[in-house]
């Protein structure tokens, strides 16, 4: 999202208070941000927050009454590579569906050639009357796309849908479903993740496994599907979900499926992000039955499983760039260092389990990346989407 210019127009409801987050969120991905509002907006935020966040002036009328100065509406909605309205109120949405335009957001909405977001606010009763709903119907036959509103608890006091999408996951809707720019689309790559955990059955209840939710290889593929990348995600048992038209998931279960699954997609990469927590060892033998608890330990003999990353790396072609991944518990850096030159990748993300905001099932990760010249790049503890954009920009750095 780097240099993208995004348009922000805020119409007067209680969700306006978030929108300084949003603001936040957007300038902290690279975004040049300009924001104009209704007056009824400003009753809900001040302009001067707003313009001291986006680090512009804030546009709220057609004209300055004290210096006699035009907004040139026109100007400001061709500047920008995409329009957010954010709350976007019954009674704007109702104005954009029926052509009217008494304010400089619609007037902006009506002059923009491209592509507007809104993000719907308001109490249950309205969201679910029917002629909101015609109206919402409307913008979407007109290509708006519509961030649904949530269920949460609404100013009115009452419990239901109406509460505008948390400004996160805005974020996130605009990184998943917008391509933003004919120079990302015509680099257009091909992507293979694995993620999550590999589970190796002892019998038919139990397994030996880890603690990998899959969320770093998750947020890895939201990144690239946001520059309008193939990926195709391999992922081990968890409860996350993504749907995307250049998506495909290949649910695995073991270290050997998701061995075959990665055989069968890696000629068609051009980059392996290899962030799946497999297993190293696997029992011998199955049982067919649940194993009886007896008043004898039990003894295990567990095999070891191939190894991913190194069968990728060896057959690679000299275009294919190989990432992976090391979590450690002691002599981090050493670990990390003789497993990025042993498995022969480009690149290797350390984290440790010694850092307390990383390891598994966190919503946020510090990571190290060092590559195959030894050079080390040191980030901060950051959620785990910025960490894999963090990723993504260092891969794009030295392919």
């Amino acid at each position: 999202m780097y240099g993208k210019r995004i348009l922000l127009g805020i119409s007067g409801g209680i969700a306006a208070y978030k929108i300084a987050y949003l603001i936040r969120l957007l300038k902290n991905q690279g975004a040049e941000v300009k924001c104009v509002m209704t007056l009824s907006a400003t009753d809900f935020i001040s302009p001067l927050v707003v313009s001291t966040l986006s680090q512009n002036p804030v546009s709220i009328e057609f004209w300055n009454k004290e210096s006699g100065l035009w907004t040139n509406h026109v100007e400001l909605a061709l500047w920008a590579d995409l329009y957010i309205i954010a709350p976007a109120t019954a009674n704007t949405i109702a104005k954009m569906a029926h052509g009217i335009c008494d304010n400089l957001l619609l007037a902006c909405y009506y002059s923009s050639k491209s592509k507007t977001i809104i993000a719907p606010a308001m109490d249950l009763d309205m969201y679910q009357h029917p002629t909101f709903k015609r109206n919402l119907k409307q913008l979407i036959s007109d290509a708006v796309l519509v961030i649904p509103a949530t269920n949460g608890s609404l100013a009115s006091g009452l419990e239901g849908e109406g509460r505008m999408e948390e400004p996160e996951n805005i974020l996130r809707f605009i990184q998943v479903n917008f391509p933003f720019s004919a120079g990302e689309l015509s680099s257009k790559k091909k992507i293979l993740i694995t993620a999550g955990p590999s589970y190796e059955a002892i019998d038919p209840v139990r397994f030996i496994g880890n603690h990998s939710s899959g969320k770093m290889g998750f947020a890895l593929a939201e990144i690239c599907l946001a520059k309008a990348w193939e990926v195709t995600l391999i992922c081990g048992p968890t409860n996350l979900d993504l749907a995307h038209p250049n998506l495909t998931i290949i649910p695995v279960f073991s270290a050997k499926e998701m061995l075959l699954a990665v055989q069968e997609n890696w000629k068609n990469a051009d980059i392996g992000i290899f962030s799946a927590a497999v297993s190293d060892y696997r029992p011998e033998k199955m049982e067919s039955q649940k194993i009886k608890k007896t008043e004898l330990d039990l003894n295990l003999k567990l095999l070891k499983n191939p190894d991913i990353i190194s069968w990728a790396s060896e057959n690679r072609t000299p275009k294919q760039f190989i990432v992976g991944f090391a979590l450690e518990t002691n002599n981090a850096l050493e670990n990390a260092l003789n497993k990025l030159e042993s498995k022969k990748m480009d690149l290797i993300v350390l984290n440790s389990m010694e850092d307390k905001e990383a390891g598994f099932q966190k919503e946020t990760n510090k990571i190290t990346i060092l590559d195959k010249s030894k050079r080390k790049y040191d980030f901060p503890v950051k959620n785990k989407r910025e960490v894999a954009n963090d990723i993504i920009d260092t891969i794009l750095k030295l392919i």
